[in-house]
């Protein structure tokens, strides 16, 4: 297990690109930011707080959550809007996300902050499809966290932390969802972000557990994998082979000042890629 960066504070949405460079969030204080395989790290789009998920984009730009879906566009550091409102109405906030294979993104968004006292909200699931138009999927999930399609694309799976379950959607031929079910409780925490493997796994991180929960396409608890943290947010593939596993904090239990910290160790099964957004 190395460790690559720390000093952030919820860090979120990794994602590896082309070029084996590991992109990542910082929540609560803002901003997307870039490490590079040599160790630097670099801001790709400042300030922006919230991103729970980004995804790359075919023909460039990143698109990420935050209050809203956009588009980002690093040549110009300018963003565009993908998904801001719903019935006349400002989104109050969006989270994971993945893609499916015509570049539409599906993600949840949240009826509140929860990382505050404020009374909890339901959200909802979303497909948005290029070149912005969305369409709502499914309500009443508590707070929506990880996102990920199977290796055939006929399985969505959701993590819905306070339930303590990744849930899963039966994927209709046109996009849509049906069947919600739960695929597995975890043995300890709440799921937050999510990764798929080549199998059909499904890696969770399990915040206030310290771990990744390894979870066979059976729904079998196959590994446990401890880390350093309480707050064990996210977790993605990559690398050439697709088995480094990079895992993601909003803490470190052996050495606290370094707050929110990024490891990475090797998978047992390569990872799924996630195909680009086509917006």
């Amino acid at each position: 297990m190395e460790t690559l960066a720390y000093g952030y504070g919820l860090i979120e949405a990794p994602r590896v690109d082309s070029q084996n460079r590991l992109h990542f969030s910082d929540v609560p204080n803002g901003g997307v930011y870039r490490r590079s395989p040599d160790g630097k790290v670099e801001i790709v789009i400042p300030k922006r707080r919230g991103v729970g998920g980004m995804i790359f984009n075919q023909g460039g730009g990143i698109v990420c959550t935050g209050r809203g879906l956009i588009l980002f566009d690093e040549n110009t550091g300018k963003s565009r809007d993908l998904f801001v409102q719903w019935e006349g109405k400002p989104l109050a906030g969006m989270n994971d996300l993945t893609t499916n294979d015509n570049g539409s993104v599906y993600s949840g968004t949240l009826g509140f902050n929860p990382l505050s006292d404020e009374k909890s909200v339901p959200g909802s699931l979303f497909r948005i499809d290029p070149p912005g138009r969305p369409t709502k999927l499914w309500d009443g999930i508590e707070v929506t966290n990880g996102l990920g399609l199977s290796p055939d694309r006929k399985l969505l799976f959701h993590s819905d932390s306070p339930t303590q379950a990744v849930w899963v959607y039966d994927v209709t031929a046109d996009g849509g969802v049906k069947d919600r079910r739960i695929f597995a409780k975890l043995p300890s925490g709440m799921p937050d972000g999510l990764a798929i493997d080549a199998e059909g796994g499904v890696w969770v991180a399990a915040v206030r557990a310290g771990e990744v929960v390894h979870i066979s396409r059976d729904a079998t608890v196959k590994e446990r994998i401890k880390f350093p943290a309480t707050m064990v947010t996210s977790v993605v593939f990559g690398g050439r082979d697709m088995m480094d596993l990079y895992v993601v904090t909003a803490d470190n239990t052996e050495a606290p000042d370094r707050k929110g910290t990024i490891f990475k160790t090797r998978a047992t099964v390569p990872g799924l890629p996630v195909p680009n957004a086509r917006f």
